[in-house]
């Protein structure tokens, strides 16, 4: 009689701890938000840099893993299949979260697939080369595209993303085809930084983020940025609309926070409040700015009108930017 009370006797105290468990408020564990571009891009920054504050808000630990691949799809897939329970998050981007579902047909998820959490930071797109370039304008690279189709070439950080979009829509500008430079693929915007100082590559075009830096130290030169009036972190940087080219402004660099579909309103409105202290967290505040990106925390409402508006500008050119 022993075994059976003592089976009985185990299955009852495992129900009341997961009853215990279940009602243990939101968070009650590390969460982990996936970065699906490369260590030093722009969703791995604005990652660290939400990571770095939200816990003493969070009221649990944040750390902060890169899955990278596909132009940020196989990381944002990897959130969409985890647990709906909030304790795997994405730090979304532009490219992998609007531009790919708007024009790559093999995009494993729809741009509207995720539950949005908030907005964090909007980047202002650059064009940049190496300091050592011959390129010392945005008319010298224009010049060059024109005199020599096809013979420069500039680091994405996809297949068909927004570092991809922008460099394109230069060269439809010109009347010259989307091929009008080669395109070399790397796994992140980090990665892009080494490109273009080594040589690697003739330019790349991406969020400011990750070029700030080296902005700054004299190592490289910006060209363009997309934004209506000029950046303090590229001050000589002509904009977009300065150079002709105003179109070019609407590619512009912005991270998120997502999570899989259909998490529990619980875990929703706890980010809201968590995210609604983080915007006015000096912190915070600081290292976003220094990086050379706007902080710009909106609601999930905020947050989707805003991404199905990038979707539908993209989806727009849809047409121009299929492959051959």
């Amino acid at each position: 009689m022993r075994h059976p009370l003592l089976a009985r006797a185990l299955a009852a105290t495992a129900a009341l701890v997961s009853l215990v468990a279940a009602a243990q408020p939101y968070p009650d564990k590390t969460v982990t938000i996936i970065s699906p571009y490369g260590a030093g891009g722009n969703a791995d920054l604005a990652a660290r840099s939400l990571a770095a504050v939200a816990p003493k808000y969070l009221g649990q630990s944040i750390v902060v893993m890169d899955r990278t691949g596909a132009g940020g799809t196989i990381g944002s897939k990897y959130v969409l299949d985890s647990n709906k329970d909030g304790y795997t998050l994405l730090l979304a981007r532009v490219g992998s979260q609007a531009v790919a579902p708007a024009l790559d047909p093999t995009t494993p998820y729809k741009w509207n697939s995720f539950t949005f959490l908030g907005m964090l930071e909007l980047d202002p797109y650059v064009c940049v080369v190496s300091s050592k370039s011959p390129l010392h304008s945005f008319a010298d690279l224009l010049s060059a595209l024109k005199a020599h189709p096809g013979k420069l070439n500039y680091a994405s950080t996809g297949n068909l993303d927004a570092s991809v979009v922008f460099p394109v829509k230069i060269f439809l500008n010109l009347g010259l085809s989307k091929d009008a430079a080669v395109k070399i693929p790397y796994k992140g915007a980090g990665e892009t930084v080494a490109a273009v100082l080594s040589g690697q590559v003739d330019f790349a075009c991406n969020g400011l983020s990750p070029y700030a830096g080296q902005l700054k130290a004299g190592r490289m030169r910006a060209l363009v940025v997309s934004t209506p009036h000029r950046v303090a972190a590229a001050p000589d940087a002509p904009t977009a609309k300065e150079v002709g080219m105003p179109n070019l402004g609407v590619v512009t660099g912005w991270s998120a926070l997502y999570g899989p579909a259909n998490l529990p309103l619980a875990v929703v409105d706890k980010w809201v409040k968590v995210l609604a202290r983080v915007k006015r967290d000096p912190k915070w505040i600081d290292q976003v700015r220094k990086r050379g990106s706007i902080p710009t925390i909106m609601s999930p409402a905020e947050t989707r009108t805003y991404v199905e508006q990038q979707y539908n500008a993209y989806r727009a050119l849809s047409t121009l930017m299929a492959p051959k």
